[in-house]
């Protein structure tokens, strides 16, 4: 916590340099001088953690936004079941390590001018944490729609309610356990997945310290090792149970 503290002071010190640099170059009417540069200071531990989590946020939620509205369709339409279940046991088993290769030529072609919140490694990882993470909440979703109970759907029916009616007034309220079931399997799948893809993309999160401290071999590179190891093992506890505590609130039946 120290060093984090001390890295923070030296950042506000750099910008508070260049700001005086700046007024200074703009009183004298220098303005080709004026520059904002960004803090390239080593990342911290606690900055380490919290890159990790932005990053395993921002792929599940990708995850999620593909596969609820994609398994809502699936438990909705057989034929639609038929065609995707093929393609999900296909690619569910892929490993993140066979998946990184082709997201990174991907996004190499294709984000050429990458922002500073969102370096290619950081998008590399959130992409390979996306593409082994939706299963689950497919899935889940799929199964929560399929077998709500007949008897909403003949309503529904008798009624004759839209569409849109019929998902957002009877289907997701029915399937909601098994949908957040499957979002709290997929975020621990992402977790998972995230430490591995932050070790070979060289994202600058809790995968990548762990193996700069393998590669630096030094007598107190275990002992951090270890540290990191229970970190992520504390995390994945808590993003769990936070899960839970969201899926606690909007659904009536909860299973732990």
């Amino acid at each position: 916590w120290e060093d984090h503290l001390n890295e923070r002071e030296k950042e506000k010190a750099f910008f508070e340099r260049q700001d005086i640099r700046n007024a200074k170059y703009t009183a004298e009417g220098r303005l080709d001088k004026v520059k904002d540069r960004a803090y390239t200071g080593k990342p911290t531990y606690i900055d380490q953690i919290f890159t990790s989590l932005f990053t395993v946020a921002l792929g599940f939620i990708i995850a999620s936004l593909i596969a609820i509205p994609v398994g809502i369709l699936s438990g909705l339409s057989r034929s639609v079941s038929g065609a995707i279940n093929p393609l999900v046991q296909i690619f569910k088993p892929v490993s993140p390590l066979a998946w990184l290769p082709i997201v990174t030529m991907i996004i190499s072609a294709v984000y050429s001018n990458p922002i500073d919140m969102m370096p290619k490694s950081l998008v590399v990882s959130a992409v390979t944490v996306t593409l082994c993470s939706l299963w689950p909440t497919l899935i889940n979703t799929t199964l929560g729609v399929s077998n709500i109970d007949k008897d909403l759907v003949n309503v529904s029916r008798v009624l004759q309610l839209s569409t849109y009616t019929s998902i957002t007034k009877l289907v997701l309220p029915s399937a909601l356990p098994l949908i957040f079931t499957g979002l709290r399997l997929s975020l621990g799948v992402g977790w998972m997945v995230l430490i591995a893809a932050e070790m070979l993309a060289q994202n600058p999160g809790l995968g990548k310290f762990v193996w700069d401290e393998f590669q630096n071999g030094s007598s107190s590179s275990l002992a951090k090792i270890m540290v990191a190891v229970l970190t992520i093992g504390l995390v994945g506890f808590m993003l769990d149970r936070v899960m839970f505590a969201l899926q606690a609130a909007f659904t009536y039946t909860t299973q732990r």
